[in-house]
C-alpha cells in the first residue's frame, strides 16, 4: 500500500488538484452552483481563503490558505467533496456506492503541494494549468 506523506503547515498556503473518479465526465461544470454552495458552506464551518481556483469538467485546481494555527486541509476537502456529492446526487447525478456504502463520485485522494513563497506559487500555478 502506498503511504502518503502530507506536509501540514499551520496557516499554510497549498496548491491542490482534486479529481472526480470519472475523468470523462463534466459533473463539476454542469453542477457549478452546487460546487459553489459546497465551498461556501465548508468555508463557513471551517474557514479558509481561496487565493485562486480553476474549475474544469472533471477536476479542480485550487490555491488555498488556512487560518493561522490551523493545518487541517484534509478535513476541509472532505467536507467540500461530501457536500457537493450530496447535492449532485439529489440533482440526479448517478454515483455508484463503494463497498462501504460511500458514493464514489470523487477520487479518494488529492494532490497537494505546500507553497513556500510567492515564486513557488507562481511557478506551480502556471505549470499546472499550461496546455501543450
Amino acid at each position: 500500500m502506498v503511504r502518503y506523506r502530507r506536509n501540514f503547515v499551520p496557516g499554510g498556503t497549498y496548491f491542490f488538484t482534486v479529481t472526480l473518479a470519472d475523468r470523462q465526465g463534466s459533473t463539476l461544470v454542469q453542477h457549478i452552483s452546487a460546487l459553489r454552495e459546497a465551498f461556501r458552506t465548508a468555508r463557513s464551518e471551517r474557514p479558509f481563503t481561496i487565493d485562486a481556483i480553476v474549475i474544469l469538467p472533471d477536476h479542480i485546481h485550487t490555491i488555498m490558505t488556512l487560518p493561522a494555527q490551523v493545518s487541517d486541509f484534509s478535513g476541509r476537502w472532505r467536507r467540500i467533496k461530501s457536500l457537493f456529492t450530496r447535492m449532485a446526487v439529489t440533482a440526479g447525478v448517478v454515483a455508484e456506492r463503494n463497498r462501504k456504502g460511500e458514493y464514489s463520485l470523487w477520487q479518494r485522494r488529492f494532490w497537494e503541494h505546500t507553497i513556500r513563497d510567492e515564486g513557488d506559487s507562481h511557478g506551480m500555478w502556471t505549470t499546472s494549468i499550461s496546455t501543450p
